[in-house]
């Protein structure tokens, strides 16, 4: 502190050497591949990082992709220690996909072969590397523009890099047992788990927690709520995530009731935490493979095991469509609430995706239930035809129109309380 005023300072965290942005120093970055005393890759790009780009190359300084530039890392330090299988990486991705390691494993194995490169390297790829699966469980909401001040004066100095995130915190890694010896995080008093099977503490986590953001978001959005806190204070979108996590995606999900409501009962004390403001418009990044990740799987699992559609997560998907009308601009959406405009982000296939959609929806009846048959149907969302379970087209396109003539207040009033 210097007159009264926060200094700002680079030497807070001495644990992180520097910052390479790989778009304006890829030789730096790649310099990096061959420093002995690095072992470890962690990764959290969001579930559309760990994707296969066909139209990648290692020609492109840097690749377009995630896996692209960790496959260009992984070589060249192949190249620089000659093959040395003592100089492979333990490889700790953190995206949420399920079995995260072994995907990101087998793009980069994908990639290797298209880019033909040398055998001996991708033997390399497999044997020397080790790719471990995981699983995070903290929610963090990024800078805290609206304190950041005040928190600067309380401190002493100026942190850019200052970030928000609840006191509960959860990694899962599966991995093998000599490798929590050289990741010693309990001894550091970290909640992280090591285990032979992560599956139950995944599912768990990503059908409630996750699925009920994802599943949520888009109506709450619409709405007019901004935060997460709003959301659950709100007595038709709380009553609305309630119902969805316990009558509809704990009984879709088949591991111990009692271990699920628990964590479902936690759940919601953490998204009430009034010190955690979580913008909705943040949890919308990428929606639409969140959606396939978090939610689809529930809204098959009840209708698998209950023989019926579910009520709220047949809205979710209505709600997740009438979310993407606007007009594309490459990595964007300019769409339009109540509230005024907005920009929503997403890759540029799905956004153009839907943007052709409805501009060539009238929004009549038969228009809208087209409309929702061809979203149900596309490959590129789902990888598979989600008309095949039957009734869902016909109960989304009621949904859908309902929110398009009504709005969304008026239709989340009906699906909540049949008003």
């Amino acid at each position: 502190m210097q007159n009264g005023e926060a200094i700002e300072t680079e030497e807070i965290i001495s644990s992180v050497s520097r910052g390479i942005n790989p778009y304006t120093d890829w030789d730096e970055y790649l310099r990096c591949a061959g420093n002995p005393e690095i072992e470890f890759v962690v990764s959290n790009t969001t579930e559309a990082g760990i994707a296969y780009d066909p139209d990648d190359s290692m020609q492109h300084q840097p690749p377009r992709s995630f896996p692209g530039k960790l496959l260009a890392f992984l070589h060249h330090r192949f190249q620089h220690f000659g093959g040395d299988p003592g100089k492979g990486m333990v490889i700790i991705p953190c995206e949420l996909i399920d079995r995260n390691g072994e995907n990101l494993k087998q793009v980069l194995l994908q990639l290797a072969e298209d880019w033909k490169l040398p055998q001996e390297f991708i033997a390399w790829v497999k044997e020397a590397n080790i790719f471990l699966n995981t699983l995070v469980d903290r929610v963090v909401t990024g800078y805290p523009k609206e304190e950041a001040e005040t928190l600067s004066q309380s401190l002493g100095y100026r942190d850019r890099l200052l970030d928000t995130g609840e006191l509960f915190h959860l990694w899962v890694i599966e991995g093998p047992a000599e490798l929590k010896a050289r990741l010693p995080f309990t001894e550091a008093g970290l909640n992280v788990v090591w285990t032979d099977d992560l599956s139950p503490y995944r599912t768990r986590k990503v059908r409630i927690l996750n699925g009920a953001h994802t599943a949520s978001v888009p109506a709450a959005f619409l709405y007019g709520l901004e935060t997460v806190g709003e959301m659950m204070s709100h007595p038709l979108l709380g009553e609305y995530t309630r119902r969805l996590i316990f009558e509809e995606i704990i009984p879709s999900i088949d591991l111990d009731a009692k271990m699920l409501n628990d964590f479902a009962g936690a759940v919601m004390e953490r998204f009430q935490n009034p010190y955690i403001k979580h913008y909705l418009l943040d949890i919308l990044l990428n929606s639409v493979s969140k959606y396939a990740t978090r939610v689809l799987p529930s809204l098959e699992g009840y209708f698998e095991r209950k023989g019926r559609l579910p009520v709220i997560l047949s809205f979710s998907m209505a709600a997740l469509i009438a979310l993407y009308r606007g007009r594309p601009e490459g990595g964007t959406m300019s769409c339009r609430r109540e509230e005024g405009d907005f920009v929503l982000r997403d890759d540029p296939p799905v956004l153009e995706f839907f943007g052709s959609l409805w501009a060539s929806c009238d929004n009549s009846r038969e228009s809208l239930l087209l409309l929702v048959e061809k979203v149900l149907g596309s490959d590129l969302l789902w990888e598979r035809d989600l008309n095949k379970i039957p009734g869902l087209a016909a109960r989304v396109a009621a949904n859908l129109e309902r929110i398009v003539h009504q709005g969304m207040k008026k239709a989340v009033a009906w699906i909540v309380r049949g008003e």
